[in-house]
């Protein structure tokens, strides 16, 4: 105990560097630009698909409440990341505080952690509307979707506080230089001048509860939605069992594959830059593509989406019309 406080103490005396992309100052303009779009983007179409969630009654549904709160969810998720890595490619100055390193840390893993299961959950909802379709109200009560949903942050939030006591507790030397754009677990271990395997060890028992727990029930889920669709006598009717998961199937796929490839992996592969380019992947682009992939693959939301659009465009010209 008096060695985490010793730690914790000499730790907020000091900064880290966030390596960022070391480019030519040109090229850094140019990202900044490119990722400061994207930020604004995810904000607008997630901000919007829970606008139109909410304003629409015939998405008052359990599949649209869990979108709205993925959608919720991944508007605080790029929050953490991007202002800061925006002002790091504006400046000379790429420190973050200890705090300021681990807040960040803190809600980064509690979204990640979130949407693992949060994604488990929109599986299940699937596997319940087409595997069971007459009992679908009956189980997917309001109650239950609120329930499901306050697990998901309520795991989430619990995860990342666990894993925060065995990385602030660690003894940094220096200023130590971060090789990432954020303040992450593995960079983080990389740095640490002492022994880190006891956090190591918990970092992956918990990865391994929140990563394959949920996949295993995706899996699950979709095998039975799978076999489900195959019974189903006329294509069309296959066809449209299918639309009603084909989106968030594919969300899965690209938040899986791109976030398994990083955990997955061990700690000292990121010293290479490779992982940098993958973890824009699921901090930038998955966000920037999930409102889109929804609202491609969706015609209820696509619909919805027209809707809200075109009522608060013609609610803002008779509002200048009745100013003028």
């Amino acid at each position: 105990m008096d060695r985490m406080k010793r730690n914790l103490t000499f730790s907020y005396l000091f900064d880290f560097i966030l390596l960022g992309f070391p480019t030519r100052p040109a090229f850094q303009l140019l990202l900044f630009f490119v990722f400061l779009a994207a930020y604004l983007l995810t904000l607008l179409e997630n901000a919007l698909i829970i606008l139109a969630i909410r304003s629409d009654g015939q998405l008052h549904k359990p599949m649209y409440f869990f979108l709205s709160n993925l959608s919720f969810l991944e508007m605080w998720y790029v929050t953490v990341i991007s202002p800061k890595m925006l002002a790091d490619f504006l400046s000379h100055d790429k420190t973050i505080s200890f705090n300021g390193c681990m807040t960040q840390l803190y809600f980064f893993v509690t979204f990640v952690c979130t949407e693992y299961i949060l994604l488990a959950v929109m599986a299940f909802d699937r596997h319940v509307a087409i595997c069971n379709p007459l009992r679908y109200p009956v189980i997917m009560t309001n109650q239950l979707c609120g329930t499901l949903a306050g697990g998901c942050w309520l795991c989430g939030l619990v995860t990342a506080m666990i894993k925060m006591v065995f990385i602030a507790r660690l003894y940094y030397c220096g200023t130590p230089h971060i090789n990432h754009y954020f303040c992450d677990i593995s960079p983080l271990l990389n740095v640490s001048c002492e022994d880190s395997s006891q956090a190591e060890l918990v970092d992956f028992f918990l990865a391994l509860m929140v990563i394959a727990v949920p996949l295993c029930v995706v899996v699950a889920s979709y095998v039975t939605i799978l076999s489900a669709i195959l019974r189903i006598p006329s294509a069309q009717g296959r066809q449209k069992a299918f639309s009603t998961c084909a989106s968030h199937l594919t969300v899965v796929t690209l938040f899986y594959s791109t976030t398994l490839f990083t955990y997955a992996r061990p700690k000292l592969m990121y010293a290479y830059d490779s992982n940098k380019a993958v973890s824009v992947l699921y901090t930038v682009i998955v966000p920037l593509l999930n409102p889109v992939i929804y609202c491609l693959r969706n015609r209820e939301v696509k619909a919805a989406l027209k809707k809200t659009i075109l009522c608060k465009g013609r609610g803002s010209r008779e509002d200048v019309a009745l100013s003028n």
